[in-house]
């Protein structure tokens, strides 16, 4: 039996659906469709760049294959900076459960606290972020055997300097990426560095790789440097002008040794010092490079290039007399003393005493211009050509503005201002015949032509007066060596404070040079602020020239030119400053 359906029975069949709805749903479709076509059209064809580099961004890595750097070593190829395979910590943040216990053994063990591990793994970057660079490997050991879901470890070179920090300012250091960010690591950067390989990879979402996508791009391995610094006179020289700091109580201090024949720098340590293995809590106080950076009134050093400047220019002889009674002179209404009354003095009894007055007295026979010419001509004012950064000019203020008192301070070394390297490098025109001579940090075997200042005759002359001041009734004789004749001479200088002289504050200073016939190295010491009774420099600093010359030559192989036997030393006379 068929049953009939009858239509008008449901009112909502029966009634006429309106043409322009039916119209308007098709419409739609057809505007759905045809926007979903214009979205692939855009993704496969606009933007078809864009989404593939994204795409690539999720499973393909290019990785750095980094250069090693290049060691830096002395001058007899033991290292002071190398380049070790060292662990880093990362992690996949969305990887990694906040609530693992061993977060807090991994926080322990990676030397930070526990909220600052959870920070860095609440990172924006889901995929990627560095929990802690170059751990040691013990520890990296110790964090693999944690077994953390979503921590990982890549290999990174660290560096390491076996010298610590009586190298430091010579050799200076780089930060985590491996750049040089002071000494020799930052002024030979390009040369130690190499260059970056590259690898592209496909990794999978635990960072491993699954197939190389393209060549491999070797990395380039950084150049070895080999320094002109002696490892065992830098720390010799170094252990020696600690023990001064500390004796003394000195705010600081510096000493420089120089090889006469190459120009070679054969130590260069400053105190207080740092350990670039450990650099936590670093001061510019340990930083600061002092004989390069730190620029000073060198006082009594300066008076051997007067009277070498008046023995060149004919005005005198070192056996020429000249009054310094009553032991003080006045110029321009500024009285210029002696610590006593000395009455006459030879030229060569002037720089053996250290008087002020006679050496103002050579100095005002001459124009202001050639004291000058004579100062510019040995490097002062001028920057130091060395690699280093921050080294400075020093002061020497144009001949034409000097007024007379100007004319006699600057004789012994006030108004004129000068780096220790500066004022070492000066010293060469005695220990090299009259000659200035360049200087080089790095190794070099050949010997180095100089710049005439003096003649030969003129800068033997100097040199026995240098040998006076160690000796006898000299300034200086605590410089006295044991088995090697030396020279040399102290400073004193107040230190500046606002526009005038602090009353308590010294710097002290010696600079000599050894064997005095035929120099082959000259040793400048400075200790600033020593506070413990003493403060001239012939009882403070000669010392330390004294014990680095004999350790420096002994180990140069250079024969000792006295009897090897204890000298009678006495005291050194009070200098005038």
């Amino acid at each position: 039996m068929t049953r009939s359906i009858t239509y008008h029975a449901n009112p909502l069949l029966a009634s006429k659906t309106p043409v322009w709805r039916s119209k308007f749903i098709v419409a739609m479709l057809a505007l759905a469709f045809a926007g979903l076509a214009g979205r692939a059209a855009y993704v496969q064809v606009v933007g078809k760049d864009f989404y593939q580099r994204q795409g690539e961004v999720r499973y393909a890595r290019t990785l750095a294959l980094p250069a090693k750097r290049g060691q830096i070593l002395d001058r007899n190829g033991l290292m002071l900076a190398s380049s070790v395979v060292a662990q880093s910590i990362w992690a996949i943040p969305e990887d990694v459960s906040r609530d693992d216990p061993k977060l807090r053994d991994l926080a322990r063990l990676l030397e930070m606290p526990l909220s600052t591990l959870r920070q860095r793994l609440s990172n924006e970057d889901k995929t990627f972020v560095w929990i802690k660079r170059q751990v040691d490997q013990p520890v990296a050991t110790k964090v693999a055997a944690l077994g953390i879901k979503g921590i990982y470890q890549r290999p990174e070179y660290k560096r390491q300097y076996p010298e610590a920090d009586a190298a430091a300012h010579v050799v200076g250091f780089t930060n985590v990426e491996d750049r040089g960010q002071e000494g020799i690591e930052l002024a030979f950067q390009k040369r130690l560095a190499g260059r970056d390989g590259s690898r592209r990879v496909i990794k999978d979402r635990l960072g491993r790789v699954v197939e190389d996508v393209r060549e491999v791009v070797p990395p380039v391995d950084g150049v070895d440097l080999q320094l002109s610094i002696d490892s065992k006179i830098q720390f010799f020289a170094y252990q020696k002008l600690r023990e001064a700091i500390s004796t003394h109580k000195a705010r600081a201090g510096s000493v420089i040794v120089l090889d006469t024949q190459s120009g070679e720098v054969l130590a260069l340590a400053n105190y207080p010092s740092y350990n670039p293995n450990r650099r936590q809590n670093l001061s510019g106080e340990q930083l600061r490079n002092r004989i390069l950076t730190d620029s000073f009134e060198p006082g009594s050093t300066m008076k051997p290039f007067v009277a070498a400047l008046a023995l060149e220019k004919g005005l005198v002889r070192p056996q020429s007399p000249i009054s310094t009674a009553p032991g003080r002179m006045t110029i321009g209404g500024a009285t210029i003393r002696d610590n006593r009354d000395h009455g006459v003095l030879t030229v060569n009894e002037v720089i053996q005493k250290s008087s002020n007055v006679g050496t103002v007295k050579l100095a005002m026979q001459m124009p202001a211009r050639d004291l000058w010419e004579t100062y510019a001509q040995a490097g002062f004012g001028q920057k130091p050509v060395v690699p280093f950064p921050g080294a400075v000019s020093g002061r020497l203020r144009p001949y034409k503005t000097w007024r007379p008192i100007e004319h006699a301070t600057m004789s012994y070394g006030y108004g004129v201002s000068a780096s220790l390297f500066q004022l070492a490098q000066a010293y060469t025109v005695f220990a090299r015949d009259g000659e200035l001579i360049p200087l080089t940090m790095v190794k070099t075997d050949e010997p180095v032509a100089g710049v005439r200042v003096f003649s030969r005759e003129t800068a033997v002359s100097v040199r026995r007066m240098l040998h006076m001041a160690t000796g006898e009734g000299g300034t200086a004789t605590l410089a006295q060596t044991m088995g090697y004749s030396v020279g040399g001479k102290t400073g004193t200088a107040r230190k500046q404070e606002g526009k005038g002289y602090a009353d308590r504050k010294y710097r002290s200073f010696f600079v000599g040079l050894a064997p005095i016939e035929s120099p082959r190295i000259v040793v400048a010491v400075m200790l600033d602020e020593p506070r413990n009774g003493h403060y001239y420099g012939g009882i403070v600093a000669a010392p330390v020239f004294s014990e680095t010359v004999q350790h420096a030559l002994r180990i140069l192989g250079v024969q000792p030119d006295m009897d090897v036997k204890p000298q009678i030393v006495t005291a050194p006379v009070e200098e005038s400053f």
